[in-house]
């Protein structure tokens, strides 16, 4: 399994991360380990727009946006 080295951390940084890895119950490793995982593991801001870019569909004003949700709100 590959190994990431981080250097030069503030030391602020690193006993920030310390303290959570203990709340967590975890050593620093494995709870940086799982949130490297998590943040791999969620799209990026661009592949976020690249992909909504792609999509089509009908087009809504924002005044009737607005009007729509006022009426659903209204009929609740």
């Amino acid at each position: 399994m590959p190994n990431v080295l981080v250097r030069d951390l503030p030391d602020e940084v690193h006993a920030s991360l310390q303290r959570r890895a203990e709340a967590a119950g975890q050593s620093l490793q494995q709870y940086l380990a799982t949130e490297l995982t998590r943040l791999a593991s969620m799209p990026t801001m661009n592949d976020v727009l690249a992909r909504i870019s792609r999509r089509h569909g009908g087009r809504v004003g924002l005044d009737r946006a607005v009007a729509d949700l006022d009426e659903e709100r209204s009929s609740r």
